[in-house]
């Protein structure tokens, strides 16, 4: 269930968005409502929204310097910012921020429908690749020999030199039996198990905004960064340079 902040001055438009969408047919809840920055940050406190939907410019604290002090604090909730069209420009600054969307008020129910679908879909996105994949399947399903293979894989999956001839020989079975075995035990092949877990980890050390790509792609097991990148998006839907941008918005200024 993705849970939703709406921020907003003007509380016909927040109630508005409370009320007047289906959220639990998308899958979504609204979990509080604030009437301006200082009380989304209150609210995101309080409730951890997964989402906040937000006005540009409001009393006391705008939309902008909301999120911008909710990333500093490592805030890694998704926006949407609404806004009129006098803001516009100034809204696409939001992005800087982590916004997912923007639009332009009014704006139809269907529009702020997509928008949220968008984040819905990128939430699948990182969940299929985001968690650990060793930590994904009960141990108790797995067999010594898979068991085995994953360690394996944890522990050297950053040499480029791996494959499943390296893995099976590491675990003491032929390479056919390694490859049933996981297909049966896991539902990956042992070559997408590596490659999503590579892709794990690359998005572990992309959190560190001062690292490079090329360096996320070596200390991952990728000589070729430009056939990293493609296995990345690939598997994420995005680039790694657009990842990295999306956690890693400036907090000093637009």
């Amino acid at each position: 269930m993705l849970k939703i902040l709406i921020v907003d001055d003007e509380a016909v438009v927040r109630h508005g968005i409370a009320l007047g969408i289906d959220w639990a047919q998308e899958g979504c809840a609204v979990v509080a409502e604030a009437a301006n920055g200082a009380e989304g940050i209150e609210a995101v406190h309080r409730y951890h929204p997964n989402l906040i939907i937000t006005d540009v410019r409001m009393p006391h604290m705008d939309g902008l310097e909301m999120m911008k002090q909710l990333r500093a604090e490592g805030c890694e909730a998704h926006a949407i910012i609404l806004t009129a069209y006098s803001d516009f420009e100034y809204a696409r600054s939001a992005i800087q921020f982590g916004a997912v969307d923007y639009l332009l008020k009014p704006f139809e129910n269907e529009d702020l429908i997509a928008s949220v679908r968008k984040v819905l879909e990128l939430d699948r996105r990182q969940a299929s690749v985001g968690t650990d994949p060793l930590k994904a399947l009960p141990k108790g399903d797995k067999s010594r020999i898979v068991m085995q293979a994953m360690s394996y894989i944890a522990e050297h999956y950053a040499d480029q030199g791996i494959n499943i001839s390296t893995i099976a020989e590491a675990v003491s079975v032929s390479e056919g039996h390694l490859s049933h075995a996981f297909k049966k035990e896991t539902s990956y092949t042992v070559n997408n198990y590596l490659t999503g877990y590579r892709v794990h980890q690359a998005i572990r050390l992309l959190k560190d905004p001062a690292i490079r790509v090329y360096e996320v792609a070596e200390q991952v097991g990728y000589r070729d960064v430009a056939y990293f990148c493609s296995i990345f998006k690939k598997n994420t839907g995005i680039s790694p340079s657009e990842y990295q941008d999306h956690w890693h918005a400036p907090v000093n200024g637009f």
